[in-house]
Order: C-alpha cells, then sequence, then structure tokens
C-alpha cells in the first residue's frame, strides 16, 4: 500500500519495562532505552491511501489516524507494537483488522489547523470503549532536523516495521519511508485517557516531544513469522 501521513506528533512517555512487558506478547522483546520502556501516543492525518498502482478511492483515502504504541523487537530486528490504532473510517478499521492484524477502532475524529498549530480530537465510539479520547493542540518548535543515529529521537521513531498478533500467531508488517524530518514541539493536552483501557496511568511529567509535517510510506502485506 501507498499513504502519505500529515501533521503528526510523536508524544512519548518512559515507563518502567515491568509494567509494559506483561501486554507484549511472546516471542517479541520489549526494547528499552537506558532501562526504560517507552510508550507513544500518535495523533495525525492520512491520506492518498490506495493498493500501490490503483487510484485512491473518494472517502476512504483521506482521514485521522491515533495510535498508542511501545518498541519491540523479534530475532534482533527492532519495530513497532500497537496497542491500539483508533481512525474515523469504518471500512478502514475493518480492513486493517483483516489484512493487518491490528487492533484498529472506530473513532469521530477532528483534525484542524490554525495559525501553524494543529487542533486534534478524537472519541473512539461504539460499546466497550467509553472515554477513550484525546484533545490535544501541537505545533513544530524548532527547525526541521534528521535525528543522528544513536540517540533517542533515532530510536523512536526511525523503526521500519511493525509486528502484530500474539502468543501463537505472529506477524511482521514491512514499512519503507524517507528518514523523519522532524522539529520539537509543543503540545497541551486538554485530555488524554488512550492509555486507560490497557491499565496504564501516564507518568505526570513533560512528554518527549516530535512533530513531522509529512512523510510518504509504502507498506507490505504482513507475513506470518510464528505457528
Amino acid at each position: 500500500m501507498e499513504q502519505r501521513w500529515h501533521d503528526l506528533l510523536f508524544s512519548h512517555w518512559p515507563i518502567r519495562p515491568e509494567i509494559l512487558r506483561p501486554l507484549i506478547p511472546r516471542p517479541l522483546e520489549l526494547d528499552t532505552w537506558d532501562s526504560e520502556a517507552w510508550l507513544g501516543v500518535v495523533p495525525f492525518r492520512m491520506s492518498g491511501i490506495r493498493l500501490r498502482g490503483a487510484p485512491a478511492l473518494p472517502g476512504i483515502s483521506a482521514f485521522p489516524e491515533l495510535n498508542v504504541r511501545t518498541y519491540v523487537s523479534f530475532e534482533g530486528k527492532p519495530g513497532v507494537w500497537f496497542f491500539s490504532l483508533d481512525a474515523a473510517s469504518l471500512i478502514a478499521v475493518a480492513t486493517a483488522r483483516l489484512w493487518f492484524h491490528l487492533p484498529y477502532f472506530l473513532a469521530k475524529m477532528s483534525l484542524l489547523e490554525n495559525g501553524g498549530s494543529i487542533h486534534y480530537l478524537s472519541q473512539r465510539t461504539g460499546s466497550g470503549t467509553p472515554g477513550i479520547r484525546l484533545q490535544a493542540q501541537y505545533s513544530p518548535a524548532s527547525e526541521a532536523f534528521a535525528a543522528t543515529s544513536g540517540t533517542l529521537d533515532h530510536w523512536l521513531t526511525e523503526r521500519y516495521c511493525l509486528y502484530a498478533g500474539n502468543t501463537r500467531r505472529m506477524y511482521r508488517g514491512e514499512i519503507h519511508h524517507a528518514p523523519w524530518q522532524l522539529q520539537r514541539a509543543r503540545a497541551e493536552f486538554g485530555a488524554n485517557t488512550m492509555t486507560d483501557s490497557l491499565g496504564i496511568s501516564l507518568p505526570d511529567i513533560a512528554p518527549l516531544l516530535h512533530f513531522a509535517k509529512f512523510q510518504s510510506v509504502v507498506a507490505w502485506a504482513p507475513l506470518l513469522l510464528t505457528r
């Protein structure tokens, strides 16, 4: 698939590994940086979603998305583990659950830009998901830069596969994009209950924030790693 990502905020909090490890299925290994695991809440919007070589379909190829994630490895290959992905498209939610084996949820979402600041709102819908919500305002706060290998900025963002599944059947989906052009960011969170369903309270500290204006992405169908 091809897709484009816009107005993305990486917001990250350090979390003790013993809190996240029970939530990550074996055989995945939980990645840590200086003995800390990291949990990310990442709002953005998508456009141009299509199968490679096919046209984008009006009405289902562009919508906001929001993910909650951490970082893992399988046999030494680092990647991303998604606890949840919210999207404002019923077709996208159903397709991603079936094709990518990812925990997508339908949400009412909006993303508006005003004077260089992004106003983002997401409210998960459906039975059994009350109160799962993000309300944030964010903007870039520096010139763009490419993260240097060996830094936390690079470790958090430059990952080129995702993992999905469970202890019985684990999948890996490869993705490809140019190195991130990151900017330092500022953000205000009016509400953030995205980790409540995990039983995790985010630490009462300022998150590490990065903004990215645009990224063009290619993704491949996931491959089964274990049976």
